[in-house]
């Protein structure tokens, strides 16, 4: 046997070699990960759709999306539905149109006996001008008071020209239908003969929001005492500057904030310290603090995490990992919807067997670092992944919410965001009172039309409707 007599800082320079060579290693895998990221990412610019499954469907340029395989679904009710059109209408106007010759080959017709079929047509009237209307208002001098009055008007806003219902109208099309305030302008031009500027709107829409306060208060109310609520966010811009745009929405509720931050201030000045519902969620960390009821964490949100990593990870422990996880998930979101046809002992039996899976996923040990790291989160949220099992009424996704936000991101997308935090803070309540309103199946014009009449006449106190009504307006 033959020993070797090497020097000990020979063997230093060695392990330090072996140091230095397991830190390229791991650098070499990290940089491997950013290169497939940033691939992607610009797919797109290649002529390539992104693998990205988080991406939403509205950035992907449609000659991007791939074709749907098999046969679609054939449009239309199934053989032996009754059809559907338009409801019947009685007219308010006749025209009568008559032969007088053929319109081939021009006989004359005249003396020809005739036969007469009714046909309907609904069109818009022609523009027409706009109603100006001069109120003389009487005043008085009251013993009592000691003061003169006078009569009310409840065709318009205090100090405002603009009666209620263009001032409603504009509203409506601008923070409920995300038309641009240019465009509102052509449109009661054009439609309506009604002359009007950007800045003559914007200053009645300030004046609106300040006199519908009261409202938005009350959803605000509402939100707080809600016994399940959605929350979600996007970036916002205002004046040039990033902000963000906060959603809180039940079944028929959305309370809408902009603010500069995206911080866990905002969720307590909303909601306060503690919240006693039940709060659907992604995994930001911003609603961490909040005390609640119970929180029911996004399955959706945790289901594309999965995909994404294994487009870039194909180890056999993560492949292992993420399918061990997604049939967890599946088959939880499968009982959910199976909860009706289970009986309460093999319901019972599928949901123990659920949370002895969920332990079995995050109590591993893992060598890959995306396991370790899902893993951990598995962990940190195992009291909020299965909540909707236990609770009623509580839905497994967060897709209520990122449904009630999305107006805003098309409005987004027509206009960009507000000049000013004034107008930041009128979108934000003239957007959560009209979306309130079609939520509870109600027309918003003509409801506030009613409400701020009797407002302004009798001094009646601005009221959300009643909750009964909970279909969503078309």
């Amino acid at each position: 046997m033959v020993v070797l007599d090497i020097d000990p800082a020979i063997l230093t320079l060695i392990e330090q070699l072996r140091s230095e060579i397991a830190e390229l290693r791991q650098e070499n895998e990290m940089l491997r990960a950013k290169v497939a990221d940033l691939e992607a990412r610009l797919a797109k610019y290649e002529g390539k759709p992104p693998t990205d499954p988080s991406t939403p469907s509205g950035m992907t340029p449609p000659f991007h999306k791939k074709n749907k395989k098999g046969k679609r679904k054939k449009p239309g009710r199934k053989k032996g539905h009754a059809g559907a059109h338009r409801a019947s209408v009685e007219p308010n106007n006749h025209e009568h149109h008559g032969v007088d010759c053929c319109p081939d080959c021009g006989t004359d017709l005249r003396d020809k006996p005739a036969t007469t079929r009714t046909r309907i047509t609904e069109d818009l009237p022609p523009k027409n001008e706009p109603e100006v209307t001069a109120h003389g208002v009487e005043s008085k001098w009251c013993p009592k008071c000691k003061k003169r009055v006078e009569a009310k008007v409840d065709a318009a806003l205090p100090r405002s020209t603009l009666g209620l219902r263009v001032m409603l109208l504009s509203a409506w099309m601008h923070y409920a239908l995300g038309t641009p305030a240019h465009a509102v302008v052509k449109y009661l031009k054009r439609a309506h003969g009604f002359p009007v500027t950007v800045g003559g709107l914007t200053q009645a829409w300030r004046r609106l929001a300040e006199v519908l306060a009261p409202l938005h208060a009350a959803i605000w109310e509402e939100i707080r005492g809600a016994g399940v609520l959605h929350a979600d966010e996007t970036g916002w811009r205002v004046d040039g500057r990033t902000c963000w745009l906060w959603c809180f929405a039940t079944k028929s509720a959305v309370y809408y904030v902009i603010d500069k931050t995206r911080g866990s201030k905002v969720v307590r000045r909303v909601l306060g310290e503690c919240f006693s519902g039940v709060l659907v969620t992604d995994f930001f960390a911003a609603y961490g603090f909040l005390r609640a009821a119970a929180k029911q964490k996004c399955l959706a949100h945790l289901l594309r995490e999965l995909e994404k990593v294994s487009l870039r990870n194909a180890g056999e422990e993560w492949r292992g990992f993420a399918a061990k996880a997604k049939r967890f998930l599946k088959d939880a979101l499968r009982l959910g919807v199976d909860r009706a046809k289970c009986d309460d002992a093999e319901y019972d039996r599928r949901w123990r067997r659920l949370h002895d899976r969920l332990s079995e996923i995050y109590g591993g040990d893992y060598a890959d670092k995306d396991c370790n790291r899902l893993a951990r989160r598995f962990e940190k949220y195992r009291d909020e992944l299965l909540v909707f099992l236990e609770r009623e009424n509580v839905d497994a996704t967060n897709n209520h919410g990122e449904r009630a936000i999305r107006p805003a991101v098309v409005m987004r997308k027509n206009y960009g965001g507000n000049r000013s935090e004034r107008g930041a803070e009128v979108q934000a309540e003239l957007m959560s009172i009209f979306r309130t309103l079609e939520m509870r199946g109600v027309d918003p014009l003509d409801h506030l039309e009613q409400q701020l009449r009797a407002s302004l006449s009798r001094g009646d106190r601005l009221t959300l409707p009643a909750l009964e009504a909970q279909a969503v307006a078309a």
